[in-house]
């Protein structure tokens, strides 16, 4: 019989990641409590470790305007192509 995995909400990774990093139990504690194994945890706190300084930092604010600016290129260009098959149609005689 197949068992299902267990998909888990941000929110809930993020509590118990929050609740790890404070030290008031032990990870096996928390892991029990919460029905998810040790191992699991740790991966958790690790990546809130990892990603608090992102998090805080200006370049994800860089990141997002990077974003911005090659969406607005890449739909300048399917714009620019949508016009040449247009044309492109037109002139060969093709009908949709």
């Amino acid at each position: 019989m197949k068992t299902l995995r267990t998909r888990h909400s941000a929110e809930f990774k993020a509590k118990i990641a929050i609740e790890a990093l404070r030290g008031e139990r032990t990870a096996n504690e928390i892991a029990s409590a919460n029905g998810i194994h040790p191992s699991q945890l740790a991966q958790w706190k690790k990546k809130a470790v990892e990603e608090l300084p992102h998090i805080f930092s200006d370049k994800r604010v860089h990141d997002d305007k990077e974003q911005e600016a090659l969406r607005d290129r890449l739909y300048q260009q399917i714009g620019q192509l949508k016009v040449e098959l247009d044309w492109l149609k037109k002139k060969s005689g093709v009908v949709d």
